[in-house]
């Protein structure tokens, strides 16, 4: 629960562990937000001093986008990519959904976004999300947006948020000697908050 002292726990357990003798960057700590990682960071460097500066700390979408820039050419994206926040989504998917001729009163942007980030939490490309569903015309207008906006995104060398999590979890899979790296890197992982991870954010824990 909240105030009952999970952040300290880590804080504490990462100070113990170099203490302990182990290197700092053997060890990784993720958290949700980039206040709660800031706050994690300043608590470790007051506790170890510099060596605190070694330990990745970070919320798991700055350490996938860390990842990516080094290796995402293997998944076919350069290491300049763009990420693209909430408006830019949004204005991409009125652009599909124009290109399509969707009126966005039968399929609203909001349920859109919320359906796509749904999707990659689930590690869903457009194909394999239209095999779970309904199959019926609905899921047909959503596979063809979904797949639509994937595209543009791609031609465009950009990922959205939940790209980040995604193409991370994928790299891993389709890449031994890429995930083998941080294997051996990271031998101490904690997690704060992990119970608000989801398929995504566990898949990439356990990998």
């Amino acid at each position: 629960g909240a105030g009952s002292g999970k952040t300290r726990a880590l804080t504490y357990r990462i100070a113990n562990l170099i203490d302990h003798g182990v290197k700092p960057w053997h060890i990784l700590a993720i958290t949700f937000t980039n206040k709660a990682a800031k706050e994690m960071r300043e608590r470790v460097s007051s506790l170890v001093g510099d060596e605190g500066e070694e330990v990745w700390v970070s919320t798991f979408h700055s350490m996938c986008a860390r990842i990516l820039r080094r290796d995402i050419e293997k998944l076919g994206y350069t290491r300049s990519f763009t990420i693209y926040d909430d408006d830019d989504q949004t204005a991409v998917i009125k652009e599909v959904l124009k290109q399509l001729n969707i009126d966005d009163k039968i399929l609203p942007v909001k349920e859109i976004k919320s359906k796509i980030s749904d999707a990659k939490d689930k590690l869903l490309s457009p194909d394999e999300w239209f095999s779970q569903s309904e199959r019926d015309f609905r899921a047909q207008m959503f596979h063809d947006v979904y797949s639509a906006y994937e595209r543009k995104l791609r031609s465009s060398n950009a990922l959205d948020f939940d790209d980040l999590l995604m193409l991370t979890v994928e790299l891993f899979h389709s890449h031994d000697e890429v995930l083998a790296n941080y294997q051996n890197r990271f031998r101490y992982i904690m997690v704060d908050e992990y119970q608000d991870t989801n398929n995504a954010q566990f898949e990439l824990v356990r990998l």
